[in-house]
């Protein structure tokens, strides 16, 4: 039976595609943006998130780990991620919730049936259920099993993509998904591979195949402040997009609100390399765009 790995499922989302929507956040990611604001996304498998603030040093979970990935040093207890494989045993004796694992495999069935508890915020809003991450179609075969099951019982989807996958991928489910989420982050190939760590090639070349074969797509823009909010990444984005069908361009200011994970990771966080533009810059953005005829809304 096939299974996917799941990081969350986030019920009553207004900002993941039209209407009321639930967001199925699939785990493992080809990219590696250096903003990214769910880090556990990334990974392909589980990982232990740890809260130190909640430790109270007890013990019990370096007892419990027969991996030998938790010990003392000095007085507070570190953990050995090469060591870590994820096995739960460690959260299951903390009594404090000091450790949780970030992932979970759901067969096809024990995710429709989340899906369906909110049919009726479906039915009312127009909504439905978005596929987020992380990456979903690097779960393609799931996927694809997943958007003929929620069609056959009249539940829209939307695929929220960063293009770094087969073109392929996007042929198996065209028919079964009502509206792409498509991220553009950088044209220079170059600062693409710095601050994303791949070329920019095959994601550019998807969207222009998507374009090309009637698919709906509202393209995303995150913008971070002296990455990517340069007009000269900005005139090059509306002169690739221009004469395309794209309903709405959303402009997404960076935020950190994912910092905590970092930690939680034992990751160290980009910090201040990364700003939010100011509104004054977003208006200036945003007017390029509708300077060239696009539809444009800040924020999700």
């Amino acid at each position: 039976m096939k299974k996917a790995m799941i990081f969350n499922i986030q019920k009553f989302c207004i900002h993941d595609g039209p209407g009321i929507r639930t967001t199925v956040f699939f785990k493992g990611c080809p990219l590696s943006c250096l903003w990214c604001h769910n880090p556990e996304s990334q990974n392909f498998s589980k990982e232990i998130f740890y809260h130190p603030e909640k430790c109270t040093q007890c013990g019990r979970c370096l007892a419990k780990c027969k991996q030998g990935a938790i010990r003392r040093q000095g007085e507070i207890l570190v953990q050995d991620r090469q060591k870590c494989v994820a096995c739960g045993e460690c959260t299951d004796f903390c009594s404090h919730n000091t450790r949780e694992i970030a992932g979970r495999e759901y067969s096809l069935h024990e995710l429709l049936a989340e899906i369906e508890k909110d049919r009726p915020f479906y039915e009312q809003s127009k909504g439905g259920v978005t596929l987020s991450g992380g990456e979903a179609l690097c779960q393609i075969d799931f996927v694809a099993d997943l958007v003929k099951a929620c069609q056959k019982r009249g539940i829209s989807v939307a695929v929220d993509t960063c293009g770094q996958v087969p073109f392929s991928s996007f042929e198996r489910i065209l028919d079964f998904v009502d509206i792409f989420l498509y991220d553009i982050k950088i044209m220079d190939p170059v600062l693409h591979e710095k601050y994303i760590g791949q070329s920019n090639r095959l994601i550019l070349e998807n969207l222009c195949r998507l374009v090309e074969r009637g698919a709906r797509i509202n393209l995303r823009l995150p913008l971070i402040e002296g990455v990517n909010t340069q007009d000269e990444n900005i005139r090059e984005v509306i002169a690739f997009i221009k004469g395309m069908n794209l309903p709405l361009i959303h402009l997404l200011p960076y935020h950190d609100t994912g910092k905590s994970k970092y930690l939680r990771l034992n990751r160290e966080h980009p910090g201040p390399l990364l700003k939010r533009p100011s509104d004054e810059r977003l208006e200036q953005i945003k007017s390029l765009f509708e300077a060239s005829q696009f539809k444009v809304k800040i924020g999700g």
